[in-house]
């Protein structure tokens, strides 16, 4: 043994005899009482290394999709190390799989600190709590099953993790077959029989770690509500309620426990039994590469499968999966030593109906040796068996059932001998698992083979006649029953097409990809002898292609109409993805006015990429409302993006906090100003704001329509643990007093970290500034600039807010007041508060206010005071005329120039009124004159200050707008006019 082994094992030799202790003195008493301890002591580790042996006989090899018949890697040779990280909370993501991997496939941003599988149970820097449950969540296939392997494994060889006495691992698919009531120590003994040596594992020092791998195959209820407390490990009940109560606490409270699950099923187990949510995220690229180069022996071929997987953007992300790699490098490693390279498999489709193909090939190859068969051809046998596979994969899929058991085997016809046979036979396909414990279980290799054959059942039973659209994944309502018998391909692509839009979580997308691959000859071809022949499809794909492109243009849901783009892909239909790529190229984009589906294929584009953009400008493209809604999934791709003015409204919010809570997430930035979000859109983006995915670190609400309500929402965000927002605009929203105050519980809460917050123009008064003065002086706040411009502040609430400033707390660095209606009484107790707390201002605006010489006087002098830090005033633009409410303090007196007139206006009152009239004046001429529209320029020069008018209109049509003063006046229709300022920018 190791000299760290757990002081609860003890090595001493054990006594010769078990005497009585009761009628020895207390000295005797006390060395037999030590014996005992050392003689338990001694079974516990005898029983440790049983365990250990069991497991470590169980974990040494891995499967890769290889059942426990025939040649098996060891882990040690082929194991890459997984990319896991905190995971946040177990919430829903309605996305198939396959486009969270997309997601995650980008390139990163910014750098997470990756948790070791066999570190899961320690807390992460800065956390102070001690974790018990940890809750790991990853998409199938991305390598969960593998890391409990590893972490089992290592354990049992003694690598990592002794203190640990002993780990039990419990699969859900195992447990699903235990009818009976146990108690805890009856089940673990029932899987474990050496337990049956000692006693109990609950003396508080034995520490022991369950393992739940594969929470998403649970078939039990899991009701935490509704189960009996249970508390003793001695008491027999249903497994459902032993796992609630163990997970709850009620039972071995000291264990530790590990659950795996798919992100879709992790909201089971209630978030407060969780002490840590993980996520495995798979390969990223340099993992890829060595998944390949230690898969490959030969590294020449290794090079070529990594080049080819580079070319095809829809494959590599897909090897972010690793068994992906591994159906990828069985198909590739024969392809290219076999085929020319215009054959090597391009999209999904041609990938998997080549790795069934090759399946077949080496099965025959090494079963059928002294039979005169050609390897390539499918015998009858063969087909019957893939076949039922094909439907057990097609009528699970309805259900959502990755594993099955004897009775689901049986409802498609196949006899559990003969699937115990085939799975030996084909392992790579479908596999039986028993192993460790003596319960069957069957399973696809993965869940995309079984959507893969659940596509090939589809397809064939169509072919045959028989009712397939009937089924719930292939029904429509729009096919009469006179149509369930049509022989028309396509359909059978409508009816999947319709089923798959409407599918909230996206469960039949690569479902619905795979078969309309399968439509493809070339695809038919692999697959001949397994399918029959549909002849020409040439029609029926157009007929398809022409739907498809009617749903992009009809479709609503982000998510969906990406997945309409891989569709098309794997019919070969892509001339709207290259028409779009050929413009991304040629940098001609802004100059076309983009149809939706267009829009539609740039989202497509530029989220397949793996490049993060820098910045995505929503005004810049030119399109409708409806074509800005399609382009916010965009956002998901960027660090900063603008989409102010676009006329969003808040069912737009509901696309952007799915961008909020995407895993890895690059967005830092988002500025959402002049927008109808109003407080609704707020209450939404929320939502995304508190996920723990979220990233956003600057928020810009400028102009959105917001009230009081949106700002108790928002202070609510603010206090979420680890909330990452830094930077919040408000601005030119009605919040008034009341806003700020709800606004203020919120930043004053030790979890907020907002260190910039503008509210100009927001209706506020003196009554607001004691609650921000509050937030100032708090020990919490982490505020250092605060912008209140063009606010009736007035000198009683810059005199309360100075209260704030000059506490020995405040950390504020800038602060704006222009055009607040301050005086010389409030510089003065802005002055004050300066000597009082000269150590952090650096910046003050004071500009379109009246502050009077002395008082300026006195604040001038704060910045050549090296005791102060002020290094910027500004008191421009000052005057007894600001001391006016609202925007009037920026009142101009403007007249209309009639060198610029149109011909068809008149001027009259001195220039300060015009009417447009159908006859034509005779002007002179002039450089200045506007000749083609009805336009006329004020004389006075509008820059560099601020200004507020107001226009009285008699009748419709009038625009207000601005110009440049060396603009073009005669020319065609195209010639530049008046620049339109529209309502919602009229007071920016």
């Amino acid at each position: 043994m190791k000299s760290d082994q757990p002081p609860a094992f003890s090595q001493e030799p054990l006594p010769d005899d078990n005497k009585e202790v009761e009628s020895l003195d207390s000295e005797d008493a006390l060395k037999i009482t030590h014996n005992l301890l050392d003689r338990r002591s001694q079974t516990l580790l005898t029983v440790q290394q049983d365990i250990k042996a069991k497991l470590k006989h169980k974990y040494q090899h891995i499967s890769e999709g290889i059942g426990h018949h025939g040649n098996q890697s060891l882990l040690k040779d082929i194991y890459t190390e997984l990319y896991i990280t905190e995971g946040g909370s177990g919430g829903l993501n309605n996305e198939h799989e396959v486009r969270q991997i997309e997601m995650a496939s980008k390139k990163q941003t910014t750098q997470e600190t990756p948790i070791k599988c066999n570190d899961i149970f320690k807390p992460l820097p800065g956390q102070d709590k001690p974790i018990r449950t940890v809750l790991t969540k990853g998409i199938a296939g991305i390598g969960k099953t593998v890391s409990v392997q590893k972490v089992i494994l290592d354990w049992a060889e003694g690598k990592a993790n002794q203190d640990v006495h002993f780990m039990f691992p419990l699969p859900f698919r195992d447990l699903n077959l235990k009818k009976d009531q146990y108690s805890l120590m009856q089940l673990l003994s029932h899987y474990f029989p050496e337990l049956k040596e000692i006693d109990s594992i609950e003396d508080g020092e034995t520490k022991t770690v369950f393992i739940f791998d594969g929470l998403d195959e649970c078939r039990l209820p899991l009701d935490f509500k509704n189960n009996e407390k249970c508390c003793d490990v001695t008491k027999p009940t249903s497994v459902d309620v032993l796992l609630t109560n163990l997970i709850e606490k009620n039972l071995l409270p000291s264990a530790l426990l590990w659950i795996t699950s798919r992100p879709a099923a992790a909201n089971q187990i209630p978030p407060e039994c969780v002490d840590q949510v993980t996520e495995l995220r798979g390969f990223y690229d340099p993992q890829k590469e060595e998944y390949f180069r230690k898969k490959i022996t030969d590294q020449n071929m290794a090079n070529e499968i990594i080049k080819h997987m580079k070319k095809s953007r829809s494959l590599h992300i897909m090897c972010h999966m690793p068994v992906f790699c591994w159906i990828s490098a069985t198909v590739l490693e024969i392809i290219l030593k076999e085929t020319e390279k215009d054959e090597v498999p391009k999209t999904l489709t041609q990938m998997y109906s080549h790795f069934i193909h090759i399946q077949i090939i080496v099965k025959n190859r090494k079963y059928n040796k002294a039979k005169e068969i050609n390897p390539k051809e499918l015998s009858q046998s063969d087909k019957e068996m893939i076949l039922k596979l094909a439907k057990l994969a097609f009528q699970q899929l309805q259900k959502g059932n990755l594993i099955f058991y004897e009775e689901d085997l049986r409802e498609c016809g196949l006899d559990v001998t003969e699937a115990s046979e085939y799975s030996a036979l084909c392992t790579e396909i479908f596999k039986e698992e028993s192993g460790l414990y003596q319960d069957k279980v069957y399973s696809f290799v993965h869940l995309s083979i079984q959507e893969f054959l659940a596509a090939v059942h589809a397809l064939e039973s169509y072919v045959l006649k028989s009712d397939v659209l009937k089924s719930d994944v292939l029904k429509s309502d729009k096919l009469k029953s006179d149509k369930l018998r049509s022989d028309k391909l396509s359909d059978l692509h409508r009816s999947a097409v319709d089923q798959a839009l409407k599918s909230e979580n996206g469960h039949l997308d690569l479902f619905l990809r795979f078969l309309l691959g399968l439509s493809l000859e070339s695809n038919q071809n692999l697959l001949r002898g397994l399918l029959t022949q549909t002849g020409s499809t040439t029609q029926n794909n157009e007929e398809t292609v022409r739907y498809l492109s009617d749903k992009i243009e009809e479709e609503s849901s982000p998510e969906r109409i990406i997945n309409l783009f891989h569709c098309l892909n794997e019919l070969g239909a892509n001339s709207l993805v290259e028409d779009m790529q050929t413009s991304l190229r040629s940098e001609t984009l802004s100059a076309t006015r983009l149809k939706p589906d267009q829009c539609s294929a740039l989202v497509y584009l530029l989220l397949m990429s793996e490049e993060v953009l820098e910045e995505f400008d929503l005004k810049t493209y030119n399109t409708s409302e409806e074509g800005y809604q399609r382009l916010l999934p965009v956002v998901k791709t960027c660090k900063r993006a603008l989409l102010d003015g676009c006329k969003l409204t808040y069912k737009s919010c509901e696309t952007l906090t799915s961008a909020l809570q995407t895993p890895n997430s690059p967005l830092r930035e988002l500025d959402l100003s002049y927008n109808y979000l109003r407080d609704r859109g707020v209450e939404l983006l929320c939502v995304g704001l508190t996920s723990p995915l979220c990233n956003i670190q600057t928020l810009v609400l400028d102009g959105c329509k917001l009230t009081y309500e949106s700002c108790e929402t928002l202070a609510s965000a603010l206090q979420t643990p680890n909330s990452p927002l830094r930077e919040l605009d408000l601005s030119n929203n009605d919040l008034e007093d009341r806003g700020v105050e709800l606004l203020c519980v919120g930043l004053t809460s030790p979890l907020c970290n907002i260190q910039t917050l503008v509210l100009g123009q927001c209706g506020l008064t003196e009554g607001c500034c004691s609650d921000l003065a509050s937030v100032l002086s708090s020990p919490n706040s982490q505020l250092k600039q605060l912008e209140l411009r063009d606010n009736d502040l007035q000198d009683s609430g810059v005199t309360l807010l100075s209260a704030g400033l000059e506490d020995p707390d405040c950390k504020l660095h800038t602060l704006g007041l222009s055009g607040c209606l301050v005086t010389e009484e409030g510089c003065a107790a802005l002055s004050s508060a300066l000597r009082s707390n000269p150590s952090h201002l650096k910046e003050l605006d004071l500009s379109y206010n009246h502050p009077g010489d002395s008082a300026g006087g006195l604040l001038s002098a704060a910045l050549v005071d090296p005791t102060y830090k002020l290094m910027k005033l500004n008191v421009d633009h000052g005057g007894e005329c600001r001391l006016k409410s609202g925007l009037r303090k920026y009142a101009c007196h403007l007249t209309l120039d009639p060198k610029t007139a149109n011909p068809n206006l008149i001027l009259f009152e001195g220039n300060r009124k015009v009417t447009l009239v159908l006859k034509k004046q005779h002007y002179e001429d002039h450089p200045d004159r506007f000749y083609i529209h009805p336009d006329v320029v004020c004389r006075e020069g509008l820059s560099g200050c601020r200004y507020y008018w107001e226009v009285e209109c008699d009748g419709p049509g009038a625009k207000i707008g601005v110009v440049y003063k060396g603009m073009k006046r005669k020319g065609g229709e195209d010639d530049m006019t008046l620049c339109q300022i529209d309502d919602q920018h009229i007071q920016r």
